[in-house]
């Protein structure tokens, strides 16, 4: 990119005055602290920022690299970071969560409420016998309990592990098989859009396909009060669960490795990985991350509007905002209903001052808004935002330019953050009292994150060269361990391509030339990166060859798409004739309707291509990089010359 075409976007006088990290020198001045010293850096944010019930002594401990440990031998809990402390500092009045019903219905909760509703609610688990170490499945709508079952579990010293809500029976039970949970939380029923989601009953049905026996307890929220079964010993409502029990319940102080969560991401293989996160580091740094990032500060309105069940909800939900006493929105519905500007609607109602969402939904947003001036931003007042942020995938640039002038009005910088589910916070990232802005870049690491971009051999390129994208030194947010799996953490993260020296992000990048600013280019694995949710496409040929009475063989890829980022297409191989018009658009759609009945509604296929075989190389392997080409309708210019059938590929161009 040459300088006349780099757009700079400087923060003004006034962001950089207030900001926590003011300017560019005070950025530096932080990233030379961590480059002289590294535990120094981390060991002053981690007293400054938490409350220890043990200090620590140990800071870094790389002995069983890449099993790193930070913290060891201090002591805390998560829960009384988020809440006790808040309480005790005065804070007890200030409102803590502002949920916002799918139908627009209003509810608020002070941290002295939210403290009351977590110990409660931890005080029943207790009486259900789950103790320190536990774990325990969380299956339920975005909703304050929600948030305060994930605190009551922490607070008890139990390792939750949150499944979102729209994945399906079979992916809830493979997840709450792998976690060997004692307890599943959910809820009666789901609300979004208007409709009703029964989620209790797709409990009961991932308990019956089997391998749930670990689960004795059932406790269900009532959120819409319809019909549902109850099983007698197992079920119980969280209503009784709660009644009577004390607004108070001392923590668990656990050690600051101490699995705090496990949260399920896809890899390249079918299985999901659980992804294991500590206590310590990974509170550190949700909330050096929102402090820094996001600039919170006392008055703010904070609206991040992910679900819990992913980790952006955990990090900028549940634990981020809240260990710094700030105070956020909890959203149970879409953007798009009742209309297109729900969201414009609800910053103003609640004067929202930081808004952090997806580049899917920006850019859904786009085309709703230009198709209907009623629903689009202008005709609301979205004078309180001060600060917007952007999660899940790279933002492109157009989509930058008008969430910056429309929803921003030109005045407030967006934090383009990179980070992952395995990574726990954000990593490279703008601060906004700091960092020159250039749409489309996720600009520099966060201070004390040391990025950098290598070729295959690890070795580092030059600024301007594209290459893999690594991180060369550990931080105290990282995932920890595969759960159950320590040989795949190690292959996954730390391959011996890189002598298990480097992190592997699993992302390509480049850094500008002039700049070294970096922008994401894709992943660089078989993971696809859906309106941000990662899932791997062997995942998805999986749940498509399952359809056993019809499919033989599957193959899937990604294709850019505008909405979603990324858009998944199968290549599929029937163990019938090849069909055309009608019969393969019903073939098509019954397809999709597995997918979804498999893994969940966002993994159905948007496009699927029918043929007779898939092109493959004499020794059988698949050529995806020609499926690719197909997918994104371009001309097949790569050699073809190794494929066996190269005939095959005239039959793929066909999508239903």
């Amino acid at each position: 990119m040459s300088e006349a075409e780099i757009k700079l976007y400087n923060p003004s006088a006034a962001v950089q005055a207030a900001a926590h990290v003011s300017g560019m020198a005070a950025y530096q001045a932080l990233c030379d602290e961590a480059e002289r010293d590294y535990e120094g850096y981390w060991a002053r944010l981690a007293r400054e920022l938490l409350s220890w019930k043990t200090p620590f002594t140990k800071v870094l401990n790389s002995d069983h690299a890449p099993f790193f440990k930070w913290f060891e031998d201090g002591t805390l809990n998560a829960s009384y970071n988020c809440l006790d402390r808040n309480v005790e500092r005065g804070l007890g009045d200030k409102t803590a969560i502002i949920f916002e019903a799918d139908g627009g219905e209003v509810t608020r909760a002070t941290y002295s409420e939210l403290l009351a509703r977590t110990s409660q609610i931890a005080n029943g688990l207790k009486g259900l016998g789950i103790t320190k170490g536990d774990r325990v499945v969380i299956y339920i709508s975005m909703s304050i309990d929600g948030v305060a079952a994930m605190q009551a579990c922490a607070r008890i010293g139990a390792t939750h592990s949150v499944v979102f809500g729209g994945f399906s029976a079979q992916s809830l039970r493979d997840r709450i098989e792998d976690t060997g949970a004692k307890a599943v939380i959910t809820a009666d029923f789901q609300v979004r859009g208007g409709k009703q989601l029964a989620l209790k009953s797709i409990v009961d049905e991932a308990i019956a396909l089997g391998g749930c026996d670990s689960v004795a307890n059932v406790v269900v929220v009532k959120r819409t009060g319809a019909p549902i079964s109850m099983t007698a010993g197992r079920d119980i409502w969280m209503d009784d669960l709660v009644a009577g029990q004390s607004t108070t319940c001392e923590p668990t102080w656990v050690e600051a490795e101490h699995p705090l969560f496990l949260l399920y991401t896809s890899g390249s293989t079918g299985k999901p990985k659980g992804v294991q996160h500590s206590t310590g580091g990974y509170l550190l740094h949700a909330a050096l991350t929102t402090k820094w990032t996001f600039d919170l500060k006392a008055d703010d309105v904070f609206w991040c509007t992910a679900d819990i069940g992913w980790v952006t909800g955990h990090t900028y939900i549940t634990y981020g905002p809240l260990a710094l006493g700030g105070t956020e929105i909890v959203f149970e519905g879409v953007p798009t209903y009742p209309d297109a500007g729900r969201f414009w609607k609800m910053i103003q109602d609640h004067k929202v001052s930081i808004f952090y969402t997806a580049p899917t939904a920006i850019r859904s947003l786009i085309k709703a808004a230009e198709a209907n001036d009623a629903v689009h931003p202008k005709s609301y007042d979205l004078s309180s935002l001060r600060l917007l942020g952007s999660v899940g995938e790279p933002i492109n640039p157009a989509a930058w330019e008008w969430y910056h002038q429309h929803i921003g009005g030109g005045r407030c910088p967006i934090v383009d953050t990179f980070w992952q589910t395995e990574t726990g916070g954000h990593m490279i990232t703008p601060l906004p009292g700091a960092t020159p802005l250039v749409p489309g870049s996720c600009t520099l690491p966060f201070p004390g994150i040391q990025a950098t971009v290598v070729d295959e051999t690890g070795k580092e390129v030059p600024w301007g060269q594209g290459g893999i994208l690594v991180v060369k030194k550990p931080w105290p947010s990282m995932i920890r361990n595969i759960w159950g799996d320590p040989e795949r953490f190690k292959k996954s993260y730390y391959p011996e391509d890189f002598k298990g020296q480097l992190y592997l992000a699993g992302d390509g990048a480049i850094r500008d030339a002039k700049t070294g600013y970096f922008t994401i280019t894709g992943r660089i694995d078989d993971v696809l990166n859906v309106s941000g949710h990662r899932m791997g496409t062997m995942e998805i040929e999986s749940a498509l060859v399952s359809c056993t009475e019809l499919v033989a063989e599957a193959a899937v890829v990604g294709r850019p798409d505008d909405t979603t980022g990324e858009a998944i297409c199968a290549f599929v191989v029937l163990k019938r004739p090849l069909p055309v018009g009608d019969e393969a658009k019903a073939i098509a759609k019954q397809l999709r309707d597995h997918v979804g009945k498999e893994i969940g509604p966002i993994a159905k296929p948007k496009d699927i291509r029918f043929g007779e075989n898939l092109p493959k190389t004499r020794s059988g392997k698949i050529m995806r990089r020609l499926l690719r080409s197909i997918a994104k309708g371009e001309s097949i210019t790569q050699d073809t010359s190794t494929l066996e059938n190269p005939a095959i590929l005239g039959q793929l161009g066909q999508n239903y």
